[in-house]
């Protein structure tokens, strides 16, 4: 049998190796940094002795490319929330709209996906329901990387497609909106209290596209909690005792994040976010029809580039957002 505390000491060098390791990425970056301006600075005064203007483009392509390197790192100093290290656990759900609203909440799936594959997170499956002819009506996924939940927060609303719609035989354009939840996946038994009476547990099958993420059989849970109307769901766990501890931890975590907000939001005066969102309250539109535009409602960011951010470019809306929350001093 362990000694008393032997978990929590694990989980404690775990964490403080998993600080070592970013400290070490940000050593790495800085001196790559470095040796960048160096060679910047080798090739402008290459430029004036030889006086060869053919050399400014190779200069400026330098220079993009440190100032893209520079900016990740000074976005990195603004995730200094309690829980902004932790990985992310998202919720995706369509809206009103059927099948085209299912179709956005895939779209919405594989944008992510593609995010965090090419920020070399990993990502987990916890929940996925099919959608009746396509797409996808609700999916919950877990991104694992540091700082995962402080990036994704930024992603917290409703967002709204415009398009013409290709489940429409008369083509006309047609608006869909999908709600994005995030929360952070808090592992340390948090101090809060849920009394039986105010939840509702049920079991059901397993079912959707999750391939082998998910196991196809009755243990599935979903936990419904009455005061405030929060609802999740796991069941790619491997026994429904698991998904259960999965269910009631992200519960846990999505009602100490709505306390937290709350309080935040009573002191500074002003709603908090969890409470504005509603459909017709988006945070980001994408119009593909009859222009190409992707626009952050909160920052103004906004690109006409929209394949690229449906392919998980979204890194100029979370940066963009991480500023504005530092100069607004908005509650998290």
């Amino acid at each position: 049998m362990e000694a008393p505390g032997f978990w929590d000491d694990a989980d404690a060098s775990q964490k403080k190796m998993k600080e070592l390791g970013s400290l070490k990425d940000d050593i790495e970056a800085y001196r790559s940094l470095k040796s960048q301006v160096e060679d910047i600075e080798a090739m402008i005064e290459m430029g004036y002795e030889d006086n060869d203007p053919a050399i400014v483009p190779e200069i400026q392509e330098m220079l993009d490319t440190f100032r893209d390197e520079f900016d990740t790192i000074r976005i990195k100093t603004l995730l200094s929330g309690e829980y902004d290290t932790e990985n992310a656990i998202i919720k995706l759900n369509a809206g009103a709209g059927g099948t085209e609203a299912c179709d956005w909440c895939g779209m919405l799936y594989r944008m992510y996906s593609r995010w965090a594959e090419k920020k070399g997170f990993s990502l987990e499956v916890l929940d996925y329901l099919d959608g009746d002819e396509a797409g996808i009506k609700s999916v919950t996924f877990q991104v694992n990387g540091t700082n995962a939940y402080g990036y994704l927060k930024s992603e917290k609303g409703v967002h709204r497609l415009v398009r013409i719609s290709p489940f429409n035989a008369a083509g006309k354009r047609q608006t869909s909106f999908v709600s994005c939840d995030v929360m952070p996946d808090i592992e340390k038994d948090l101090d809060v209290e849920i009394n039986d009476d105010d939840i509702r547990i049920d079991t059901y099958r397993s079912s959707g596209a999750g391939g082998q993420h998910i196991n196809k059989t009755s243990s599935a849970i979903r936990i419904t909690h009455f005061p405030t109307g929060i609802v999740v769901q796991c069941q790619n766990e491997r026994s429904q005792h698991q998904n259960k501890d999965k269910a009631m931890q992200m519960l846990k975590a999505k009602l100490f994040i709505l306390k937290q907000e709350e309080a935040e939001a009573k002191l500074s005066g002003i709603r908090g976010e969890v409470t504005d969102i509603a459909w017709g309250h988006q945070i980001r539109s994408y119009v593909l029809q009859p222009y190409t535009m992707v626009k952050d409602l909160r920052t103004n960011e906004e690109t006409g580039n929209v394949d690229a951010v449906l392919d998980g470019g979204i890194d100029i809306f979370i940066n963009a957002y991480l500023k504005w929350k530092a100069l607004s001093k908005k509650p998290e």
